[in-house]
């Protein structure tokens, strides 16, 4: 699908199709997958303990990644939630703590009240929509991928969605920067060169042991 008003209109439609689809998962539902998405990242990735990790405030029926952030920090991990500092512009990684000050940005999300920016190594992505090939879809402003592009080395970046959010393609563009690891309730699955590949939480914490 080439890059046009089509494929814009394409991806509004799915927004709102996915957005729809999010919204209808039931209290009981939610709270499996998530307890499943938790157990995942928590026991997956070892050596997050030793990171600066960016991650995000849950938004509209968003994977709460709460426990995990609290989780990661009793081990010793920086934590940090994106701000947006201009429309075209990458984000930039604040530090949060239970407790840190807070307050609503422009899209009515809780972010730390200037507390220090912190150059992070990994991050923790709440995704939309996602393909087989590890891009996702997000809200459309692109701030993600900006931020993504601009960072050198790039962090380590681990998607979150729940399954029923996964598309055959999301037509990736050129400016589209795929996930190194997508993590569902049923599995998580690491990126190759033939698209994403499902590892045992053992598995995946040998490649990402606490090094």
């Amino acid at each position: 699908m080439p890059h046009s008003s089509a494929h814009q209109d394409w991806k509004q439609q799915q927004r709102i199709r996915l957005r729809e689809l999010r919204r209808q998962i039931t209290e009981a539902q939610r709270s499996r997958w998530s307890a499943s998405i938790t157990n995942a990242l928590t026991q997956g990735f070892p050596m997050l303990a030793r990171r600066r990790i960016g991650f995000y405030w849950p938004h509209k029926g968003e994977y709460d990644p709460l426990p995990v952030m609290h989780f990661f920090r009793i081990q010793g991990a920086q934590l940090a939630l994106p701000e947006v500092v201009g429309q075209c512009q990458p984000l930039r990684f604040i530090e949060w703590w239970p407790g840190a000050p807070m307050k609503k940005d422009a899209y009515g999300i809780q972010v730390p009240d200037n507390t220090n920016e912190i150059p992070i190594n990994a991050v923790i992505i709440p995704i939309l929509g996602f393909d087989g090939q590890g891009y996702r879809l997000g809200y459309g402003s692109g701030y993600f991928d900006r931020t993504l592009a601009a960072m050198n080395p790039r962090p380590l970046s681990i998607g979150v969605a729940f399954e029923i959010l996964r598309l055959p393609t999301i037509h990736p563009q050129q400016y589209d920067i795929p996930m190194d690891y997508v993590v569902t309730e049923q599995s998580i699955f690491f990126r190759t060169d033939n698209g994403l590949q499902p590892l045992s939480i053992a598995d995946c914490a040998l490649r990402n042991a606490a090094g």
